[in-house]
């Protein structure tokens, strides 16, 4: 789960990391008298998911009260459109307005988890203000990365480590490790994936304040965070995905034109690398999971029907769990409840295989247990679709 900027620094503030003083606004009202405590010297931030905002125009500073309202009147309520968002755009609601801060150092720092180390790892760079990706690209030397165990749990020399990369001078270092430890406790206690702070800055009081906020929280702990999981904001983009997880399917839309249904995640990312092999392009991710469930089949078929590019459906169930007859069961279901108006191509193997072929052979479909032979069936249906 994303949380916006103001909700990332909202859970700093508690936790007692340092952010700028600032204000949400989900219109004018009440902006006059926040943009006069700044005398008018601030920064209008567009509340999106997406990053890049600053490049797309959704970060812009203010030197009047008068600029600061046309700033916040010119982003509400307008898409903002970034390396991250399709054509579309994503829609700004909200418009955090900060003061200026003066600051004399701008560092990248961010907190993630390492799944193939299997640790979490610290990356920091004097390069703050630019892209992570860029920094690596341009200036590979500048970045440090520090692993940590969680079993051990971080060490001072850790701390050490990344803080002489920045070259500062000794006397703020109890500062930096205060810093680095209410971090360190925000990602263990609130479950995140991700802490990302670009710019960290360096401020004229030498105190390490967090201009930007990035949290990512891990979506298996969010029963653990009920208040944070109640004020999610759902982009556009996530709607379906965040829909089909509470129906016990996990979904992701593509931009291809194949729909894939398929149960267990390993198989279903093996269909869409099958589907790309031969020449077509996977309209989603859908794994319906190992349950016996038809009305997931129904609710499967609901989200890839969606897709106004479709032109072939390629069903592909493996029975473990699963059985067969139970997706053959819900698919004859959902063929009386939708109307599907493109080719069907399944393949069907595993427990209960041959009670399934018999149902839907009696609705008219071929059914394969061979993948190759299905595939080969889909590409000879695709190619003859306009």
């Amino acid at each position: 789960m994303k949380l916006m900027e103001y909700q990332a620094k909202n859970i700093f503030q508690k936790e007692g990391v340092n952010i700028p003083k600032g204000k949400l606004f989900y219109n004018l009202e009440g902006l006059k008298k926040q943009a006069e405590k700044f005398e008018g010297k601030g920064v209008a931030k567009a509340q999106v998911l997406a990053g890049g905002r600053g490049k797309a125009g959704g970060v812009q500073l203010t030197n009047s009260v008068e600029h600061a309202r046309k700033a916040v009147k010119s982003l509400l309520g307008k898409r903002l459109i970034t390396h991250q968002t399709d054509d579309k755009g994503e829609m700004i609601n909200s418009i955090l307005f900060e003061e200026q801060v003066d600051y004399s150092k701008e560092i990248y720092f961010s907190l993630l988890t390492d799944r193939e180390k299997q640790k979490l790892i610290f990356i920091i760079s004097s390069e703050g203000g630019t892209e992570i990706e860029e920094i690596a690209e341009q200036k590979p030397e500048a970045i440090k990365k520090v692993w940590v165990d969680p079993l051990c749990g971080l060490k001072e020399y850790h701390v050490r480590e990344l803080f002489l990369h920045l070259k500062m001078e000794k006397k703020f270092y109890k500062n930096f490790y205060d810093f680095i430890n209410k971090i360190y406790s925000i990602y263990k206690k609130y479950d995140t994936s991700l802490i990302e702070i670009n710019p960290l800055v360096f401020t004229s009081k030498n105190d390490f304040l967090a201009l930007d906020a990035k949290i990512k929280i891990d979506d298996n702990s969010l029963f653990r965070h009920e208040e944070i999981k109640k004020n999610r904001v759902i982009t556009e983009d996530e709607k379906y995905e965040v829909e089909a997880k509470e129906k016990g399917l996990s979904f992701v839309q593509l931009d291809g034109d194949v729909g894939c249904m398929v149960n267990g995640a390993g198989l279903a990312m093996a269909t869409m690398d099958i589907v790309k092999h031969y020449g077509m392009n996977p309209a989603n991710f859908l794994d319906i999971g190992g349950s016996s469930n038809p009305k997931k089949v129904i609710d499967a078929l609901k989200y890839i029907k969606r897709n106004k590019k479709l032109k072939a459906i390629f069903i592909n169930v493996f029975g473990g769990i699963t059985r067969c007859d139970d997706v053959a069961n819900g698919f004859k279901t959902a063929l009386k409840e939708l109307e599907i108006d493109v080719p069907i191509i399944i393949r069907l193997t595993g427990t209960n295989e041959d009670e399934g072929k018999k149902i839907l052979k009696k609705l008219g479909y071929e059914v394969f247990t061979d993948l190759k032979k299905s595939v080969e069936k889909l590409k000879s249906v695709y190619e003859k679709i306009k």
